[in-house]
């Protein structure tokens, strides 16, 4: 099992995160809600791995609200 890798470690990060805003142009909420489902599920799919793929979800529930 590998861990959840939590220091930064992706490259064009202003990039994918402009393209993360952009995947939500012109989709009403429930619309925008399925993308972002299908992209979690895609990327954990990727991942492969359920124990790191349940290690993010904790995190990502732990955080606090912005």
């Amino acid at each position: 099992m590998t861990a959840l890798i939590r220091q930064p470690n992706l490259d064009r990060v202003d990039d994918i995160y402009q393209q993360l805003l952009a995947m939500h142009d012109g989709l009403d909420e429930a619309q925008s809600l399925k993308a972002s489902a299908r992209l979690i599920l895609a990327l954990a799919n990727h991942i492969g791995d359920s124990a790191v793929v349940l290690e993010a979800i904790a995190l990502a529930r732990a955080q606090p609200a912005s």
